[in-house]
């Protein structure tokens, strides 16, 4: 037995240790095969090969080079956007997979270790820096801060914000170029997966030091849900069938805020100290014909809710009247449009859970109360990814409420149908 495993030993084939290998290789500290022009790691990682480089020496009166100058050069792989046009001259040894779509700037030999950079990505990085970012409202320094500088940056070490930031901006590009509509809708797509897995993983361990990150990521992804589109049979607060996503979605936020809000809204978050705008006679006279209609609409609810329900129903139209006065205030210093957000999403996201559940089940009464919210929804129809939402969900609110209820949502129906 002993002879037998000397001779497998023995006839163990050699192995030549070579100190020939490329710098990358070396680099890396990795085996290099040494193949030229170029060894197969550095084909593999599509970077520059020493190999390949010609050798240069240096001439007599010519200092050395500097080795501070970096020498790696990348190449480009294939991504998978934007099919490539074929060459009719393209090397055989590096042809293009027909499957795949642009380019992207490998660089798994750095400190990324997560994939590269593709030319798609970084159009839609563009596009988020500079025209998707603004409007989002509020043209202050700090919300350029915040959304140009700030977002941007933590998407390098929180992948979520990346992914949504990217998403956000492909549906920017899709709403700009109708003609690519559909290329940048799959991209924001494949995006907007990774973003909410990443967030979703992250959600269970929330804590002090990650949760200010989770609330833009929860925000992102509330933009990207308005930005897609209306959909058939989902109406923000309640759904043709089972749980609203949107709602969903808000209730995430509200956790978010409810455990973590001291730390949210702190550092760059931290609001500071409020404006307190003087509402011009023209908006005055505005918000006094709606307080009229939204008057008429509480009575109703108080000669027709049971006197053990009043309060749920009564209360609600009396935040609504407030939200509708918060959103004239905040129309006397800012435009129309995602600047509005605050008073509009803020009624939702301020309701008891007792009359969510109403409006989940599509009571009528509650959806009396929600078709005259939806008007505010048509102030901000001038943001982009705020189009058509106001008909979608008012056309919702009618073809799901009883008949004889009609006749109180028709000043809601005529404000926003009217051109």
């Amino acid at each position: 037995m002993d002879s037998e495993l000397q001779n497998k030993i023995r006839s163990r084939r050699s192995h030549h240790k070579s100190r020939l290998g490329c710098r990358n290789c070396k680099k890396r500290r990795v085996k290099c095969d040494e193949k030229k022009p170029t060894c197969t790691n550095c084909l593999h990682h599509s970077v520059e090969c020493d190999f390949s480089a010609p050798v240069v020496l240096p001439s007599q009166g010519t200092s050395a080079p500097n080795k501070s100058t970096p020498t790696r050069r990348f190449r480009f792989k294939p991504s998978k956007y934007q099919p490539l046009p074929e060459s009719p001259n393209a090397d055989e040894n590096h042809s293009t997979d027909s499957t795949s779509t642009a380019v992207q700037c490998d660089l798994s030999a750095s400190h990324h270790e997560s994939g590269g950079i593709s030319f798609a990505d970084l159009e839609l990085f563009h596009q988020f820096v500079t025209k998707t970012y603004s409007s989002f409202g509020d043209p202050s320094d700090k919300h350029r801060e915040i959304w140009q500088l700030h977002v941007p940056r933590s998407g390098i070490s929180f992948p979520s914000i990346h992914h949504l930031t990217l998403a956000i901006a492909a549906l920017h590009l899709a709403y700009e170029n109708p003609d690519r509509r559909d290329d940048y809708v799959t991209r924001a797509d494949s995006h907007f997966t990774f973003g909410v897995r990443s967030v979703t993983n992250i959600l269970s361990k929330l804590d002090s030091d990650n949760c200010q990150m989770v609330y833009l990521s929860a925000v992102l992804i509330c933009f990207i849900y308005f930005a897609r589109g209306p959909r058939r049979g989902e109406y923000l607060v309640f759904s043709e069938s089972g749980k609203s996503e949107w709602l969903v979605l808000m209730r995430g936020v509200r956790y978010i805020l409810f455990s973590k809000h001291t730390e949210v809204f702190s550092g760059i978050l931290d609001p500071g100290e409020q404006e307190s705008p003087k509402m011009t006679p023209a908006l005055e006279t505005e918000l006094s014909e709606q307080r009229a209609h939204l008057t008429v609409a509480r009575q109703f609810l108080d000669q027709s809710v049971p006197e053990s329900e009043k309060e749920l129903y009564v209360s609600a139209m009396d935040k609504l009247i407030a939200s509708f006065e918060e959103m004239h205030n905040i129309r006397s210093i800012r435009d129309d449009g995602a600047n509005l957000m605050p008073a509009v999403i803020g009624w939702i996201y301020r309701l008891p859970e007792t009359f969510v559940r109403r409006l989940e089940d599509k009571d009528s009464l509650a959806l009396v109360i929600l078709a005259h919210w939806s008007v505010m929804l048509k102030y901000m129809a001038p943001s982009w990814f705020m189009e058509r939402w106001d008909m979608h969900v008012i056309s919702g609110i009618r073809s799901s409420l009883r008949v004889d209820y009609h006749q109180w949502i028709e000043w809601p129906v005529r404000t926003i149908c009217a051109p």
